[in-house]
């Protein structure tokens, strides 16, 4: 991994921590966020993915309004850092443990 990838790399942890925080809050069954990504085409290349305890917290996720929220509080947290994603939503997974 390349310095450059290094810093790509903490600024989305650190995104997508605080982003964490916020929906661990707000959410039962909300776990953790992880994310997956090709430095050189970051950040189209960028995969988060949302995991849940179970099915039926996902379930309950996905009725609600989270997935709005989720994506809202992703892409503002990258904005505030200078990242521009430009459809988030089709960069966000929902899975179970």
């Amino acid at each position: 991994m390349r310095k450059s990838d290094k810093k790509i790399d903490k600024l989305i942890r650190e995104v997508l921590t605080e982003v964490c925080e916020e929906t661990l809050k707000s959410y039962e069954g909300f776990l953790w966020v992880t994310h997956t990504v090709k430095f050189p085409s970051f950040p189209q290349s960028l995969q988060i993915i949302c995991v849940f305890e179970s099915n039926q917290d996902r379930a309950n996720f996905l009725m609600s309004d989270g997935q709005q929220h989720v994506s809202s509080a992703i892409q503002i947290a990258f904005n505030r850092v200078g990242v521009q994603i430009k459809n988030v939503s089709r960069q966000i997974s929902y899975e179970t443990r």
